[in-house]
């Protein structure tokens, strides 16, 4: 990981760019590479990151923190909380009902 500091951010963009400490050319970061995190950053937070081309060839931060905030769970959805889960739980237990109704009618 990379470290530098926040030198500017665009709150009502999303946007901003990074200061490495290494001392070379400041690095775009947009919100999304800070997944996870419990607030949004600010001017002069220290923002730990990868570095990556988007793709027209420029550098970007991606899967960034900010020293010291706290990183959330992963919000995924997990598979009973996707339609996909829901319509395959809501056909096994059809056809668990309907196999107990055959059983109970079988001679």
């Amino acid at each position: 990981m990379i470290k530098g500091v926040l030198k500017t951010w665009k709150e009502d963009r999303g946007f901003g760019f990074i200061s490495p400490d290494d001392g070379g050319k400041d690095i775009f970061i947009h919100i999304s590479a800070l997944k996870g995190t419990s607030r949004r950053p600010v001017t002069g937070d220290v923002i730990y990151y990868q570095v990556a081309r988007d793709n027209r060839g420029k550098y970007k931060a991606i899967n960034a923190h900010i020293e010291g905030v706290e990183i959330l769970e992963d919000k995924a959805p997990g598979f009973l909380n996707t339609r996909q889960g829901i319509v395959l739980v809501a056909l096994a237990l059809v056809a668990i009902v309907a196999a107990i109704i055959a059983l109970n009618l079988a001679p």
